[in-house]
């Protein structure tokens, strides 16, 4: 649901936060024209004055190469304002016009042609539902040819935010535009590698022209995780814009780094007294973190006593900004007895300290969790926002906790953003890029994926190795692919069915990691685990994201079979998926695919050379006897009618 909030000047605000205009000046570069309400509070909507966390907006809104391309469409994500919130999520529109179109032409309109973005920054990611209203408003904006007339923006940022006041983030509208069936008619057997690269926190780059192809393919890919677009993205751009040196320094010697805040909504504990609070946060989080809140908690007398809580916490180091010898976050910070082994003594006290503290109908009686548990309606999902991943949950725990502490979404990055590629605090990102200069540094990124032509390149081939698909993997890719290409010569019935369409894509990625996770908890599982891959789970059980997920327990799962939706005997079948997955994406596979093409390419030329040959070496011999018999025949002719020369 989307969360309340208020804008800067006070205002109740609806989902989108502004409506932004940036234009290509040919002296300043990409620059704000246009915001509303203005971006600082204060300023008129002309200032092209940026706050210092969004200083990449421009560049962001008005992607580089934009002028290739008579129209584009970006995606981007933008960080909290003021250190604390959840992601800004951006929609910008691009589009370019002559400038002796113009009816009303500036003296700062110097080139032949006028390029602009019309953006909107949104509290909801609403993707494909806001490009969809936004492209008709930066179309007739467009049309006007006098980019004065800016009361049309005024009027589409009232319109969006009566009409989405109440939108719901449960439904097909979050999806819309991410089509997971164009992913896997173009992907193919690739996704569920792509998947397990992002469930493993690997830096994964897209790359691919234009912008709307490669940030589409981007969203699509993470749309396959359950909850993922819709809860957990918030804590995807906690990122700090390049500074200084000496800013740096300053920053690291007074602030605390944003990792060591836990993201808490105060209703969720606006019945719970102080004591409750700080059994939760030294249970969990040692007394030295934060709650972040619309309204402060904690008096400031009692920051002594929290601090006395951080010093008994036998759970948690003190925590420290990371190192450029370390790209180690914060959270590697704990101790991981307390991740990996949530039936602990000490666990199971804190939790029944917690259980008594709260309500009887808030937590269930039979398990003390970590998170507030309400009894679950019938029929309708429960979302429990965390306290330890900060992202609203379902039972089974989804979405998991991947794009938090440090592990970054940027569907779009500019090349002003390059230096995140290698931030000591930046442990792993989900990227997109159009710069070839992104792609050349691959010592940058674990892999990359170049979307034009389907390929994962992936660098170390130990990572290769781990992320080689099982027998029952490449099962489930298969039966993917069969059912997505199924009716695909019948134009009328193409896409119109259940099985085969996006939502059934997405169903059979939640069955697949919902039997993922539910192996993983089983006692004896080894080969169970063989089916998804042995290594891989041991790999993924040292990320982030499971052991957040494994700090809880999750009831829910008990009634979840934990085979592999595709186990099964080895067959002649198997075999033959085996040898087109590795002819596809081997390199010596690729090879001997590329000479048998070459090869039976030379057969049928040489056959149809031959039998050009064979016939027309008949006609050939016809020609030159003729030819030959003519000169013959000719000559006497010639000798009888026309005398020598010379001679009468």
């Amino acid at each position: 649901m989307e969360k309340a909030g208020r804008g800067c000047d006070g205002a109740p605000r609806g989902p989108v936060l502004h409506i932004v205009v940036v234009g290509f000046h040919h002296k300043k570069g990409c620059q704000v024209e246009f915001s509303y309400p203005p971006l600082i509070p204060g300023d008129g909507h002309d200032s092209p004055t940026i706050p210092e966390e969004w200083k990449y907006l421009p560049f962001l809104a008005l992607p580089d190469g934009a002028h290739n391309y008579q129209e584009d469409t970006v995606f981007f994500h933008l960080p909290p304002r003021n250190g604390g919130g959840a992601t800004v999520y951006g929609i910008s529109c691009y589009r370019q016009i002559e400038a002796k179109a113009l009816k009303v032409r500036h003296a700062d309109v110097t080139r032949e042609t006028v390029q602009k973005s019309v953006c909107v920054l949104s509290k909801l990611p609403l993707y494909g539902l806001l490009q969809a209203k936004l492209q008709l408003i930066t179309h007739a904006y467009f049309e006007e040819k006098d980019f004065s007339q800016i009361s049309i923006l005024k009027e589409l940022y009232e319109h969006m935010n009566s009409s989405l006041g109440g939108t719901s983030l449960e439904g097909s509208q979050v999806h819309l535009g991410l089509s997971p069936r164009d992913l896997v008619l173009h992907f193919r057997h690739k996704v569920l590698i792509l998947f397990k690269l992002i469930l493993l926190e690997k830096k994964v780059l897209f790359y691919v022209s234009p912008v709307s192809k490669l940030v589409g393919a981007l969203m699509t890919v993470l749309s396959l995780f359950p909850g993922m677009i819709e809860h957990g993205l918030s804590d995807c751009s906690q990122y700090r814009p390049r500074k200084s040196m000496s800013e740096e320094a300053g920053l690291q010697e007074n602030n605390p780094p944003a990792d060591n805040f836990v993201s808490v909504s105060a209703p969720n504990i606006s019945h719970t007294n102080l004591e409750t609070v700080k059994k939760i946060m030294a249970g969990n989080h040692g007394g030295d973190a934060a709650i972040k809140t619309e309204e402060p908690l904690f008096p400031a007398e009692d920051s002594s006593k929290r601090q006395e809580l951080g010093d008994t916490n036998p759970y948690l180091k003190p925590p420290s900004r990371p190192s450029p010898e370390s790209s180690e976050s914060d959270w590697e910070t704990l101790d991981p007895g307390v991740l990996e082994d949530p039936t602990s003594k000490e666990r199971e006290q804190v939790g029944s300290e917690q259980t008594n503290s709260f309500p009887k109908e808030s937590v269930p009686s039979d398990s003390p969790p970590i998170t507030v548990q309400p009894q679950a309606n019938v029929g309708q999902v429960v979302l429990i926002p965390g306290l330890i991943s900060g992202l609203e949950e379902d039972q089974y725990g989804m979405p998991l906790a991947i794009f938090t502490k440090g592990y970054l979404c940027l569907p779009y990055m500019a090349l002003q953003q390059h230096h995140l590629l290698s931030d000591v605090t930046v442990r792993g990102f989900v990227a997109g890029a159009t710069n070839i200069l992104f792609r050349q540094q691959k010592h940058l990124s674990d892999a990359i994926v170049e979307v034009e032509e389907a390929l994962v390149q992936i660098h170390d081939p130990e990572l290769r190795k781990l992320l080689s698909p099982t027998t029952a993997d490449l099962r489930f890719a298969d039966y993917l692919v069969k059912h997505v290409t199924e009716n695909r010569d019948d134009v009328f019935l193409d896409g119109t069915g259940w099985e085969g369409g996006d939502e059934w894509i997405r169903a059979q990625f939640a069955v697949y990691i919902h039997a993922l996770l539910a192996a993983t908890l089983q006692l004896d599982n080894e080969k169970i685990l063989s089916d998804y891959g042995t290594t891989f789970v041991t790999a993924w059980k040292n990320t982030h994201n499971y052991r957040v997920w494994n700090s809880n327990k999750r009831p829910a799962l008990a009634e979840i079979n934990p085979n592999h939706p595709f186990q099964g005997q080895y067959s002649v079948s198997d075999m033959k998926l085996r040898f087109s997955h590795s002819v596809q994406n081997s390199e010596r596979g690729k090879k001997i695919g590329n000479v048998m093409v070459t090869t039976s390419r030379n057969v049928v030329q040489t056959g149809k050379a031959v039998g050009q040959s064979v016939g027309g070496a008949l006609s050939s011999a016809k020609t030159a006897m003729s030819s030959w018999l003519s000169t013959f025949t000719s000559s006497p002719a010639q000798s009888l009618t026309e005398p020598p020369s010379g001679k009468p």
